[in-house]
């Protein structure tokens, strides 16, 4: 099944959400407004909006109050990718040419931090105190997983511990609070918010382990950028983590550096495989997704329920 359909009783609703984007997007600066627009017409899976849906199923659903934390969640997810690219020196995304690439690093973090601004402008429209402090302060939690980004790139030494904190900080939390606000912006109970907030952390930790499996597996066409661009980009993955305590691997893989061939990375990459790591990594991608379907298993039944299953098996399994 297409991960669409597993929601498509919320296609309406995600078109209003598509809307307001573009209305948030828009700047009295043309330049601004034509760098935004460039990223949300670049697209994405809208994962953040459909969990923000989905979790305000279990409450009094309003998509008029529901739809500004969509758009809000997803404008910070927006705003952290622009910064992710002039961290990493991206020049493409999604197929794309990256802000960074197609105006310049300064252009772009002004454009990060505008976008970052109007997530916190869009969420005053729905009148709830906490939200807008959960909000908050999931923006400095998202800033500090960019800093720790950059403090650990070519650091071959971090434990698996530090990658899990930096991967919670930067794609984690950010489904974990779009779970979580969803329920409060429909004012379900509070014990339901908090077990939403709780699958949406394990989905997270998931869908990103299995983002950095898929940098190694996947061809260019597929990826949209050479396999193995994480790793020369000096991010130490799981599937990095894991192949290091092959002595042979880890001696080809400390090596690694900004200008390393596209031969010597295609060695390392066969390598990596070789050494077991795709499996082990994949095993705790599983471990994390079986966690998420337990808390799922608190939940009251519902469409939502199901849609969120179904979703969060795709997210965690996909291939590409």
């Amino acid at each position: 099944m297409k991960l669409k359909a597993m929601y498509s009783f919320l296609n309406a609703d995600l078109q209003l959400v598509e809307k307001e984007l573009e209305a948030a997007t828009q700047s009295d600066y043309s330049l601004l407004s034509s760098a935004a627009l460039h990223l949300l017409q670049a697209g994405g899976k809208r994962i953040r909006p459909v969990f923000v849906l989905l979790s305000g199923k279990f409450g009094e659903y309003d998509i008029q109050r529901i739809k500004h934390v969509a758009v809000a969640l997803e404008l910070i997810h927006m705003a952290s990718l622009v910064h992710d690219d002039v961290i990493d020196d991206a020049e493409m995304r999604r197929g794309r040419e990256t802000i960074k690439a197609k105006w310049d690093n300064r252009f772009a973090m002004y454009t990060g931090d505008y976008i970052f601004a109007r997530s916190l402008e869009w969420m005053t429209r729905l009148n709830n105190p906490l939200a807008h402090r959960i909000l908050a302060r999931t923006i400095v939690e998202v800033c500090r997983g960019e800093i720790e980004q950059i403090k650990d790139k070519y650091r071959f030494d971090q434990t698996l511990r530090c990658y899990l904190r930096r991967i919670k900080r930067k794609t984690a939390l950010l489904i974990a609070v779009s779970c979580q606000l969803g329920a409060i912006a429909a004012n379900a109970p509070k014990e339901v918010a908090d077990r939403l907030y709780l699958f949406g952390y394990y989905v997270g930790m998931s869908f990103q382990i299995t983002d950095d499996i898929l940098d190694f597996i996947g061809t260019q066409e597929q990826l949209g950028k050479p396999a193995g661009s994480d790793l020369l980009q000096g991010n130490v993955t799981l599937p990095v983590l894991f192949a290091m305590e092959n002595v042979h691997a880890k001696e080809k893989i400390v090596r690694v550096h900004p200008h390393t061939s596209a031969d010597e990375m295609n060695e390392i990459i066969t390598l990596i495989k070789q050494t077991g790591a795709i499996e082990q990594s994949y095993a705790m991608s599983d471990r994390y997704l079986q966690k998420a379907f337990a808390v799922l298993e608190t939940l009251p039944k519902n469409k939502a329920r199901s849609a969120l299953y179904e979703v969060a098996k795709y997210i965690g399994k996909r291939k590409f």
